[in-house]
Parts: C-alpha cells; structure tokens; sequence
C-alpha cells in the first residue's frame, strides 16, 4: 500500500485566541492528545455507580478516535468530589493532561441529571459545559452526547459516537452461511438481531432518521428482493414486485427515495433505478449495455456515484439524476466497486482489486488523489461515519491452512489509513452501514 504524507492542525478559536489541538500525522501515526476524564460526581450511592460508567464511556469513545490519549486516573491529584466544585489546574498540568473533563450526577424521582465541564487545562479556561436529564436508563446514551460534545468541541469536525451500526452477522460453514441482520450502538453495546437467519440477507443500509434500514434478500420466492426494515416495529415491507432481480439498495438523502439496481429479465443486464417511496413508481436513470450496480447518492442528492464495467474493467462513474452527464472518474489500474459518497460531500469511499489484492480507498470527487487506506486478501463495503473522518468495513484474512479466506470480520479506521481497529462482534461480520447521529 501506497504510504502517504499528512500534516493535520485542528484550529479552535476561543474569545479570539486560537488554541490548537495537538495532533500530528506523518505516514500514518498520530500524536493523540493527553486527556483526563474523571469519574462523574454523585453524593448519591444509587447513582455513584453511573457516574464511574459514564466516564468510562466517554474515556472508551474517545480512545478508540486514534486523536486522544486518556490519561489513567490512578495519576489523578484532584479528586472528583473537589473537582465537582472546580478544577486546581496545577494538579492537572502535574500530570501533563492538556484537556479535562468533570462531571456531576444527581437523581430525582425517575429522573437523573447529567452535568459536564470540559476544561482547557493550560488556558486554564472552561470550553464548554452542558446538563442533560433523562431516565436512569438512558446514561449510556447521554454518555454518547457527552463524547460527541467534547469531540466537536476539541476537533472542528461534529461527533459520530451517538450512532450505531446495522451489519450482516454471519455463522456456518463457508459454502451455506447462516446470515442475519443485527444491529448494535456504534461502542459495540445494546447487541441484537433483528432477523432470525431463516432467510439470507444482503447490503444494509440505514435511512437519514436512522429508524429504518433497506436491504436485499431472498425471503420471496428465489429472486432477490428489496426490503425495508422498520426498527422499531420490525415490521418488514418489499419495496415493489419487479419481475427480476433488485439488489444493492441506498435511501436518498431526504429519506424519500432509494436507488437500486435492477436486473429485468427482458433486457439481460442490470442498470441503476431510482424509486419514489411514497407514488412507488420507479425511474430508470443508467441506460446501456452494460452492468451498473452500486449506486450511492452524493449528499445533496443531485448526483449518484455507481460502478459500471462500459469500458471493460469496472470503474467508478458519476451522473445526475436524469442519467445525462455520465462522468468516469476513477483513473488507476485494478477494478473498482461499492462506492459510497462521504456525508461531507468531499470524497468517495470504494472497494478496488488490483493485483490479487483487496484494497479500501477514496478518491475526491472528481477521481483526483486516489490512495489506499487499507488491504487484505479479502476487505470490502466501506461505509462512512456521520462526519465523514472515519470508515468500516469488512474484512476476511488468508487462513493459513488452504490459503482462501476465514471468517469475516468488522474494522473501523480513520480516513488517513491511521488507527485500524477490529470491531468485536457474536459472530463474524460483513456488509457495514453506519447511522447518521441518533439526535
């Protein structure tokens, strides 16, 4: 894989000085800045116990953003109980931590109050504090917002960690897969299937409210279908009667339409479809002799991004939604699939071959500054993260005994190829997709 340069400065003005976050990437590695996080205060016994967990979160959350180093608390002068009543920043510069984050907890009723402060420890300046109430239940899920706060606050970029991650759990033997639909938060918790494996299922993706998903299986008959799954209901619709095959499903930024391809019988190939969710009537939107599969819609959804092989190899193209226009943008040898467009509108994510290797990569929008962010014997389906910084994807490495592939698994890494991380899942995992922020 192709090594590349990066600096990175994050800017962040406070009352007109510009503070800037610590973070160095060269070939691949970053600095990650010293954070202390401290357990979240509670005169309370009951709730004493969320406040530690709470904490524990958030330190998770923002470890595994490869852009923070937290700092172990057995280093801590301070303790949370004086914090609650403001922080010594001398304690806090002792031990080198250049940002701190204090917190309080009290309960009412069925109620608790969640409160934090995130302070600049050498500015010595508090950057932002919020309170949230809820229900006891609900303290993983304020500790998500809590992360996502401090991130924008400390990056620039808005935060992913209040999201989750709907995939293809797969059990059995290589050659009759068991494949379910599963879901879970995007830190690995709240686990569970939503499908019974009785039937297979393909390419999950989730809808702008993040409440339904739309996928391809084969529940009717021996043709492929495309459903949409209601979350919370469980409620499962098809999504038209095509007399072919329909597969490779995406919503529309609005929510109001899916594009998909369709393979129809009468004419041999598979071309790209846009349907309309409300009047069910489709538009054909790729015209031609060839296979088109794969679309994606661009973030303002003018535009989809598909991968075709009308010039012999399979490449990336681009086209607005009347199908005129049609742009080849991927340049390099290997063959491209599964593009997805970055929710920031800037890159395309995509799967490529080349060489008998598999490869994650993305590509501005135009096809300029193509490089690879990672590489397996078998690595497929990126999707991206809300703020378009990070990827997942699935990966299946050479088993030593035959050389084919093992058992797949899920990976998250940063869009500068920095910080790959596997994702631990019941059962091996593929086909990836990520929510937009749950708030």
């Amino acid at each position: 894989m192709r090594k590349f340069l990066f600096f990175f400065i994050t800017i962040i003005f406070l009352n007109n000085k510009v503070l800037s976050l610590d973070l160095t990437i060269t070939q691949g590695s970053i600095k990650p800045t010293p954070i202390a996080i401290s357990n979240f205060f509670s005169s309370n016994d009951s709730t004493f116990r969320i406040g530690k967990d709470i904490s524990m979160v958030i330190s998770d959350n923002l470890e595994r953003s490869g852009l923070f180093l937290p700092i172990d608390q057995k280093a801590f002068i301070q303790s949370s109980k004086s914090l609650a009543q403001g922080p010594r920043f001398e304690d806090w510069k002792v031990i080198k931590s250049q940002h701190l984050v204090s917190g309080k907890i009290n309960k009412k009723g069925d109620k608790i109050s969640v409160e934090f402060r995130l302070y600049d420890v050498f500015a010595q300046k508090e950057l932002i504090g919020k309170k949230y109430e809820t229900t006891e239940k609900n303290w993983r899920r304020v500790s998500h917002i809590i992360s996502d706060a401090i991130f924008s606050r400390l990056t620039g970029d808005s935060g992913y960690f209040d999201t989750r991650i709907v995939y293809v759990a797969e059990t059995g033997p290589k050659d009759n897969k068991q494949k379910r639909l599963a879901i879970m938060d995007q830190d690995q918790a709240n686990h569970r299937f939503l499908t019974d494996g009785s039937y297979l299922v393909l390419t999950p993706r989730f809808s702008p409210n993040s409440q339904k998903i739309t996928y391809m299986s084969y529940i009717k008959r021996n043709n492929p279908r495309v459903f949409i799954f209601d979350i919370e209901t469980g409620r499962q619709e098809i999504v038209g009667d095509f007399p072919g095959m329909t597969f490779a499903p995406r919503f529309s930024p609005d929510g109001k339409k899916i594009v998909m391809s369709y393979a129809d019988p009468k004419i041999g190939n598979s071309e790209i479809y846009i349907l309309d969710l409300a009047t069910r009537i489709s538009k054909r939107i790729t015209n031609s002799s060839a296979i088109d599969v794969s679309a994606s819609f661009s973030p303002d959804g003018k535009q989809i991004v598909f991968n075709s092989d009308r010039s012999g190899r399979r490449h990336l193209y681009i086209t607005s939604l009347d199908g005129e226009k049609i742009k080849r943008i991927s340049r390099e040898a290997g063959s491209y699939y599964t593009p997805v467009w970055s929710p920031r509108g800037d890159f395309i994510a995509f799967t490529k071959q080349e060489g008998g290797q598999f490869y994650i990569g993305v590509m501005e929008v135009d096809g300029s500054n193509e490089r690879m962010i990672a590489k397996s014997f078998h690595v497929e389906g990126p999707t991206w993260s809300p703020n378009g910084r990070y990827l997942m994807y699935f990966k299946e490495e050479r088993t030593a005994e035959d050389g084919s592939g093992g058992e797949s698994s899920l990976y998250s890494i940063d869009l500068t190829g920095y910080n790959e991380r596997k994702i631990i899942t019941p059962l091996g995992g593929s086909d990836p997709a990520w929510s937009p922020l749950l708030h």
